[in-house]
């Protein structure tokens, strides 16, 4: 077994997790179908590496996410913390408090749960009626997949508001307690804080040890963070426990950030205090990480990873979906099945656990761990002229503060490819992906020094509560369309199942300005003498040396990449 643990942290990182695990769940249900697709039966990957099997006391089985999720007190909506599976709920404790005076009792009104979560809670019971508006009992049938769709475009408020997933009692942890309003939860200093007061650190880890001592092999912890605010402080506590406590098992972090909270502030000493938390976050993240990837462009709607999508920045329920999809695809190589007598390489091909994809980007070369990931979505076919050259080009950066057409003859990358057609109607055989990827490389100057593929013919499962951004030209399997389709310019779960993806992970010095940009502001607005920052580190707790260490370490990676980057970085 090659297990995964799978930890997410802060509010942007669970709607990206949100959707990661709905598609996983589609996929559970489209390969126990005998009527549905053959490529979702055959789909060739090992489920159970990241997901756990288990029974509740009354002897129902359960498959469940091998997951730790953390966020803000609140944050669940209508969803307890203990799941749905278990029925277990946690203790209210005994008052030890001395006041023999009057005790005022507070309830707060339970969420009403949305349409889709009402739909959910019917299937699962069908002598329990649903309530209309009105107070009139409706049946399931009576929702249409319609009603749902409009519901999660407009409704959405909470990660679990269209999460069709159930969880372990150990996998979601409220933050609580914390003496500041969620909006002032904004820097490192803040976060590393919250997470050693209030018994936090204890619980955390608990929930971790419950996962991974029950794997037999595991290969890695998939690390998911909301990098906005004070959770990147969390993250930093919580990695600083792993490293001490699990020193041989990697970590792969997604530094995760909406559109929506990468608007400038209007004020100087906001900007500073962005800018160096930042700085600071990147500089400890990564350092306790194996491979470090940066999630969060400005604006999704207008880049260029987003040609055949419609969607709107300021929803993270949109946004999300696109990181989701891709850190789907970038898993898969960990989950398919290793060469031997029973794999199906007829359906896929390129087996890696974390530790060898480690090797593959960061343990030859410059061992550069600073990464960036590229997206086509949908892929295109890779079929007719110049079709090769056609799927490079529509691979376009998710990673912000990147360089444009950088010539890099020393670049490692690993590619995933899956569910692409040769033509509208045919999906491409393994050999067949194989051929065009090899065809395009052979027919660009640009190459990689080493390239690593992963192939399967499976695509990305579409399931119901996906948000509606796809545009007209992409089909019903995600074929991209010559003809725009007439009508609504934005499709979603109903009019698309399924759609073809590719994915690329690489080292390469275009992510020298995501670095370079985080060491000047470190040194110009923290490090140099009468820098305007210097009393805010000190109140996030670090002294001089730890500004210092964090400058070298910055540093240290930039010259990885230019070896006069910090000569540069000095000279302003």
């Amino acid at each position: 077994m090659r297990e995964i643990v799978t930890i997410q942290v802060g509010n942007y990182a669970n709607f990206v997790g949100s959707h990661f695990w709905n598609f996983q769940d589609e996929l559970l249900g489209l390969s126990d179908s005998s009527e549905g697709d053959h490529v979702f039966r055959n789909h060739g990957l090992d489920m159970d590496v990241i997901y756990r099997s288990g029974e509740t006391q009354q002897g129902v089985l359960t498959y469940t996410p091998r997951l730790v999720s953390i966020d803000f007190q609140g944050s669940l909506g209508t969803i307890s913390s203990s799941g749905t599976l278990y029925n277990e709920f946690p203790k209210t404790p005994e008052s030890t408090s001395a006041w023999a005076g009057p005790v005022t009792t507070v309830a707060s009104q339970p969420l009403k749960k949305n349409l889709f979560l009402q739909s959910l809670s019917a299937a699962e019971n069908e002598d329990d009626p649903l309530r209309s508006d009105n107070g009139n009992s409706i049946s399931f049938s009576e929702i249409q997949d319609k009603e749902i769709v409009e519901c999660l475009e407009n409704e959405v408020q909470y990660w679990t508001d269209f999460s069709k997933v159930h969880y372990h009692p150990q996998s979601l942890y409220e933050l609580s307690g914390l003496w500041t309003d969620y909006k002032h939860f904004n820097n490192y200093g803040i976060g590393k804080e919250a997470f050693t007061q209030g018994g936090h650190a204890e619980s955390i880890n608990d929930r971790l040890r419950f996962f991974l001592e029950e794997c037999e092999r595991p290969q890695g912890i998939q690390f998911v963070v909301d990098d906005s605010g004070g959770f990147t402080g969390v993250a930093g506590a919580f990695l600083e426990h792993i490293a001490d406590e699990y020193t041989n098992i990697p970590i792969l972090l997604y530094s995760a950030r909406s559109p929506y909270s990468s608007l400038d502030p209007n004020s100087q000493k906001l900007s500073v205090l962005h800018k160096l938390h930042d700085a600071v976050s990147f500089s400890n993240l990564s350092s306790l990480s194996n491979l470090f990837v940066p999630l969060g462009l400005p604006s999704l709607n207008t880049s260029g990873a987003t040609n055949y999508l419609s969607l709107e920045d300021h929803k993270p329920y949109h946004s999300s979906a696109i990181y989701a999809a891709a850190l789907y695809s970038m898993s898969i190589p960990f989950r398919l099945e290793p060469p031997g007598p029973s794999a199906q390489f007829s359906y896929a091909c390129g087996s890696v656990d974390m530790k060898e994809l480690e090797q593959i980007i960061a343990g030859q070369g410059r061992r550069n761990m600073i990464t960036i990931l590229d997206v086509a979505m949908p892929a295109p076919a890779i079929a007719g002229n110049q079709s090769s050259q056609v799927l490079l080009k529509n691979l376009q950066s998710l990673s912000p503060e990147i360089a444009d057409d950088v010539e890099d003859i020393q670049a490692l990358e690993s590619l995933c490819i899956h569910g692409v057609f040769t033509s509208e109607s045919k999906r491409a055989s393994i050999s067949e992906i194989k051929d065009a990827v090899e065809a395009a490389y052979s027919e660009t100057a640009e190459k990689p020094k080493f390239s690593h593929l992963s192939a399967a013919q499976c695509p990305l499962p579409i399931p119901l509560p996906f948000p509606s951004i796809f545009g007209n030209h992409v089909g019903q399997h995600g074929e991209i369309l010559g003809t725009p389709i007439s009508g609504s310019t934005s499709r979603g779960s109903l009019e698309v199942h399924s759609i073809p993806m590719a994915t690329r992970l690489r080292s390469s010095k275009a992510v020298l300005p995501f670095i370079e940009n985080r060491l000047e502001n470190l040194n110009k607005l923290g490090i140099r003498r009468g820098a305007p920052g210097m009393e805010l580190l000190r109140n996030w707790g670090f002294g001089k040396e730890d500004v210092d260490d964090m400058g070298e370490t910055l540093s240290s990676m930039a010259m990885k990449l230019n070896p006069f980057a910090a000569e540069d970085s000095d000279s302003d």
